[in-house]
């Protein structure tokens, strides 16, 4: 929030707890952030259909969400260039196993596992209209443990 706020930006939280978002509503007020947050309640499957975008950072946090389920619909409402990271690919491969597919079938997509904590995957995405204005889209790393 403290990034948006600098940059103009918005932050969307979404969230099925109507407890954690009044703790994080009271949190952001506190710190003066509340402005620059939208705390959304509900499915998270169902609500990404009510939102606008373009997002151009996605943080999936949560492997009960089934997070392959709300990437399709997000995808189209990606800005040009994004970010997706999916947190605890490495302590839940199975579960990311069909986000992860996901990601590696768009063509406009490249992704690294960074082994911190329980797995963080990052990807980026760089519409080709970007990539033919000369911005270049970095490399698939190597995977020698071929975790995901």
């Amino acid at each position: 929030a403290w990034c948006a706020r600098e940059l103009g930006g918005r932050v969307t939280s979404v969230d099925h707890s109507a407890e954690k978002l009044a703790l994080a509503a009271a949190n952001l007020k506190r710190a003066g952030l509340d402005g620059f947050v939208d705390l959304e309640c509900g499915d998270a499957t169902e609500v990404i259909g009510s939102l606008e975008g373009p997002f151009d950072f996605v943080l999936f946090d949560s492997v009960q969400v089934q997070p392959h389920l709300q990437l399709g619909p997000l995808l189209p409402k990606l800005a040009d260039d994004a970010l997706v990271l999916a947190d605890n690919v490495l302590s839940h491969p199975e579960g990311l196993a069909p986000f992860l597919a996901i990601i590696d079938a768009q063509p406009d997509f490249d992704r690294v596992v960074v082994p911190v904590g329980k797995g963080l995957c990052v990807a980026h995405r760089l519409a080709p209209s970007l990539a033919a204005a000369g911005m270049k889209r970095g490399r698939q790393l190597p995977n020698p443990a071929g975790l995901c």
